[in-house]
This record gives C-alpha cells, sequence and structure tokens, in this order.
C-alpha cells in the first residue's frame, strides 16, 4: 500500500534542522522525501493520503534497553510501547533471557526471571538456539508477526548457566572456549552483541577475565557489548571503569546499559562519569549509553540478596532462605556490610516498593514499601523482606527509588546517549517508564526544560542508536529507509503514565507506522502486527530476514 504524508514537520533523525516536507510510504519502505506540497496522492499513485498539517514526522523510535523478550509473544497488541512511537526494540537485556538454553537452563532461568516478564505455563517454549529465538519472533500467525521489530543481544549469564549451571565459580579452560563458542554461534545467528547483569546471577560471579575472553568473540564478530555492570551505588565509578577497560583491552565496542549514578553517595556525582567516558572517547575508545528519565529504577526483590546466596538457583535460594543460620548472615549482608546485589549499599527497607508478585495472596502489598509493610505487621523489615522472598518464589518485582535529577539530566544531554525504557510490561503496579519514557523525553525533558532541542532529543531516540545497532537503511527518514515513522503533535506530546497509573497511554502520538503498515492511526491501535526480526548479518549490518552461520 501506498501512503503519503502530506504537509508534515521533518525531523529526520540526523539531527539536522526541521523542515516542511511530505513523505511517501511505498509498502515497507520510504519512497519519496520531499518539499511540502510537491507530492499529491495523483502523482504518486497513493491509495492513502494523511494530511500531517502541525505534526512533526520522524523516524520511529529505538528502545535502547527494552525487557519485551516473552511479552511482544504473550500480549500481543504491545500497545505500550507502539502508544509511545516505538517501531524497534533491544531485547536480551541485562545477562538474562531465553535463549540460548536448554531444557534445564530454561526452566532457571524463566524462574529467575519472573518477576521482569511473567512466567506462563501455558505457553509455547518451542526455540533452544537464538536462531529459533528469532524465528519465532519472525512467525506469521493470520499474516501478522510482532507489533515491533526486535534485535538480540546474547544473554552472558544465560549462557554462563548453560554451559556452568546456576553455581558461582570460575569455568574451566574448556568451559570458557564453551561459552566463547555458544556467544560465537548465537552472534552468526544474528544476535547484535552482548548483554551482561553482573549484579544479577549467574553472570556476576564471572571474573573481568572471564569476560573479556567473550568481548573479545564478540569483537570479532563486529558486535557490541552491553553490560548492566557490578554496582549504580557504591564503587559505581569503578564498576564503569572496569567495564571501559574490558573494552579498551579487547578491542570490543561498548555500550552501557541504563548509565545513572544512584543512590546517596552518588548524588551530583554524574560530572565523574561522564570525565571517566569523555576521556575514554578522546583516546579512540568506541563507547555509547542509555538511561530513563526518570529517577526509581526497577528490577526483582531476590536481586537484593548477596550474590552467594542465590548461588544454584531457586531451590538452592529459597532452602537458604529457610536456614537460620544462613539467614543470618544474609541478614548481616544486606543490613550491615551492604549486599553485592544491592549495589554495594545498605538496603534502605524505605526505597523498595513491590510493584508485582507471581503469588495472588500476596497482591495486597503491590505499591507497599518493605518499611510500610514492616509497620504495618508490627514485623522487622528484613522478617518481610525474607518471607516475601520465600511466598513469592523470588519472584516479586520491586520500585527502587534511588535516583537524583541532577544526575539525569547531565548524563541525557552527553554526545553518546541513546534512550533505552528498561519497562517491566508485567506487574500489577509497574515502572511507568514502560509505557512513558520516548514521549517524557520528547514533553518533558525536550519541550518544557529544553535541555535539547527536538532535533537533538529525535536524534538520540533514533539515528544515533541505529548507528550503535549497524541498522541496515533505519533510523532516519530517507529515500529508501524502512518506513518506520512516527507522527505526534510537539505541543501536545506527553507522557501520562504515573507511578499510581503506570499503564496510562501517552499523548500527541497520531500515527505510528512500522514497516508500513499504520500500528497507530489517528491516535487509536489498529492491531497491525508488522515488526520484523532484525539479525545481524556476516557483513556486520543489521537487517530483517534470514542470516547465513557463516
Amino acid at each position: 500500500m501506498k501512503t503519503l504524508i502530506s504537509n508534515a514537520v521533518l525531523v529526520d533523525g540526523t539531527g539536522a534542522d526541521r523542515r516542511p516536507a511530505d513523505v511517501l510510504l511505498d509498502g515497507e519502505v520510504i519512497a519519496a522525501v520531499a518539499d511540502a506540497g510537491s507530492l499529491t496522492a495523483r502523482g504518486t499513485g497513493a491509495e492513502r493520503t494523511v494530511d500531517a498539517t502541525g505534526l512533526v514526522l520522524s523516524p520511529g523510535f529505538i528502545d535502547m534497553h527494552a525487557h519485551s523478550d516473552l511479552q511482544l509473544l504473550v500480549n500481543k497488541d504491545h500497545y505500550a510501547k507502539l502508544s509511545q512511537g516505538v517501531t524497534t526494540e533491544l531485547l536480551g537485556q541485562d545477562g538474562l533471557s531465553y535463549a540460548p538454553v536448554d531444557d534445564a537452563t530454561l526452566t532457571g532461568v524463566r524462574e529467575k526471571i519472573a518477576g521482569w516478564n511473567d512466567n506462563p505455563q501455558d505457553f509455547d517454549w518451542n526455540w533452544r538456539t537464538v536462531g529459533e529465538y528469532l524465528d519465532r519472533l519472525d512467525a506469521s500467525e493470520n499474516g501478522k508477526r510482532i507489533a515491533t521489530n526486535a534485535a538480540y543481544l546474547v544473554p552472558q549469564g544465560t549462557v554462563r548457566a548453560l554451559v556452568m549451571g546456576f553455581a558461582e565459580g570460575d569455568p574451566t579452560p574448556e568451559q570458557q572456549e564453551r561459552m566463547q563458542d555458544t556467544v560465537r554461534t548465537a552472534m552468526k545467528e544474528g544476535a547484535v552483541g552482548m548483554s551482561s547483569g553482573l549484579t544479577y546471577t549467574p553472570g556476576m560471579y564471572a571474573r573481568t577475565e572471564e569476560l573479556a575472553g567473550l568481548c573479545r568473540t564478540v569483537g570479532e564478530l563486529g558486535g557490541f557489548y552491553a553490560p548492566h555492570h557490578r554496582s549504580y551505588g557504591k564503587g559505581a565509578l569503578g564498576a564503569y571503569a572496569e567495564m571501559i577497560g574490558l573494552s579498551r583491552d579487547t578491542g570490543c565496542a561498548l555500550h552501557l546499559s541504563h548509565a545513572t549514578m544512584n543512590f546517596a553517595e552518588n548524588k551530583g556525582r554524574a560530572g565523574e562519569l561522564l570525565e571517566l567516558i569523555d576521556a575514554a572517547l578522546d583516546d579512540g575508545a568506541d563507547i555509547t549509553l542509555d538511561t530513563y528519565p526518570y529517577l526509581p529504577g526497577a528490577t526483582t526483590l531476590a536481586a537484593i540478596l548477596p550474590s552467594w546466596s542465590s548461588s544454584g538457583g531457586t531451590e538452592a535460594t529459597l532452602a537458604r532462605l529457610a536456614d537460620p543460620a544462613m539467614l543470618a548472615r544474609i541478614r548481616e549482608s544486606v543490613e550491615i556490610y551492604g549486599s553485592d546485589g544491592c549495589h554495594g549499599v545498605v538496603a534502605e527497607w524505605h526505597t523498595l516498593e513491590i510493584s508485582g508478585v507471581q503469588n495472588p495472596a500476596l497482591a495486597g502489598l503491590v505499591g507497599k514499601t518493605i518499611a510500610a509493610i514492616a509497620a504495618e505487621t508490627n514485623a522487622e523489615p528484613f522478617t518481610v523482606f525474607a518471607q516475601i522472598l520465600q511466598e513469592d518464589r523470588l519472584g516479586t518485582g520491586i520500585l527502587q527509588h534511588v535516583g537524583h535529577e541532577e544526575n539525569v539530566q547531565a548524563i541525557m544531554v552527553h554526545r553518546t546517549h541513546t534512550g533505552g525504557s528498561d519497562g517491566l510490561l508485567v506487574g500489577a503496579k509497574p515502572h511507568p517508564r514502560a509505557w512513558g519514557t520516548f514521549p517524557r523525553y520528547l514533553g518533558h525533558y525536550s519541550r518544557d526544560l529544553g535541555l535539547l532541542t527536538l532535533e537533538e532529543m529525535v536524534h538520540h531516540l533514533s539515528g544515533r542508536p541505529a548507528e550503535r545497532l549497524k541498522l541496515d537503511r533505519r533510523g532516519l527518514v530517507r529515500e529508501g529507509y524502512a518506513a518506520d515513522v512516527v507522527l505526534f503533535d510537539p505541543r501536545t506530546v506527553r507522557d501520562e503514565a504515573t507511578f499510581e497509573d503506570p499503564r496510562k497511554p501517552a499523548t500527541g502520538i497520531h500515527y505510528v507506522f512500522v514497516n508500513g503498515t499504520a500500528a497507530i492511526d489517528a491516535g487509536k491501535p489498529t492491531g497491525a502486527r508488522a515488526g520484523r526480526a532484525l539479525r545481524r548479518g556476516p557483513d556486520g549490518r543489521t537487517r530483517a530476514g534470514s542470516t547465513e552461520n557463516a
């Protein structure tokens, strides 16, 4: 189908000044970009004309840190992301996702990240490799695919679990070689890079040397490393420095996931992080980063545990929580010394808010902090913490209120910044960033606060992440590029999702086209699903379609 978008204000994703334009979509491709008023339906053969007077036409937004790995397949309308103008997502984040796996690893990963993605029992988990997972994303069902385009990072924690199990310990040379071979295969099947979750088990058990071997493999194939590094709290700068050192030592490009400086010890210290990054960039390092435009983070309650107590997976962890001696050790780590799972910071119970539970009997806890629950029940906060973990089998999601606005703003304007929602789409009260991130960038931070011009902000959310992903003819509004475009009102676009009402759709997003098909039409979802799995090819470029295992 040909669609003519007339009289738009074009912000093309390069950072160039806006200009009036007509744009013709022909099937999945942008067929023409011309001066406003110069294209007509009769002259182009367009079957439909959209009058975009007063609207900005930009590339679809690219979510560089998405947790839609399962929800793209379960809740297929995916309105949370489409309603923000997101047309491409990067999956496989934080070192834990569903491929590559064997049966035992898949069971363990499903349990471990149930708080992120849910763990449906009546679902067909019919893949094991990265290639098979991407095939599943691409599979057509009654002429429909997935709602957005999706690229994938091979998750280091999952790879480690596949080769070594969920226990701590160093790999043997044979295990190290097998992990590297597994990553190499995943890259050849289409993964664009590798992620890590270095405050999550089992990924956090990896020493720098182990990670270096994997990064060399990724770098040799032209991919990038996207770590959730070892601390965003105590020792954060050292954790960032470790990742930058890894990149420089191995030659692997680096993308810092949800880059921020959190907890009381890092208030106002974003400048120190940016100096560290800038020094490396000026010396030739290849570094980018993403952030979300909110203060609280979101994770699982089990992530607060010390890493030793999570060794061996869910059943082993629950056994330790039921053992009085082990529980005393856990309490000492969490409340006195600062757990490595909690970024080396002593748990502040008033900052940990329950956002979702697996056990329906615990539903009344959602929206309450551990401190508040303890006060209501006349119990000690640590006792409440341990009891919830046991009763919910580690599946509890939380919001962690530990951010600082000055840090968020300072990092947002950095020359390598891209946008990522880190949005968890499940739970009774998820973080509003799952529904509001991209309109919040455009409305609150660009229009209202003026931190970046609209042209600069759109570049941060489209063209720049497309460069990092090495997308082939995507991420800009140009002739011959994929027809992933958004039409929004720059005067009214804003996030509406709040912590009280986290699933409220944004306003001001009028049209969203994914591969030329309208997914949002005049502000309403169409039910169309035209997304594609985007795979790294042998030439290093990322595109729709199959790849060669060469």
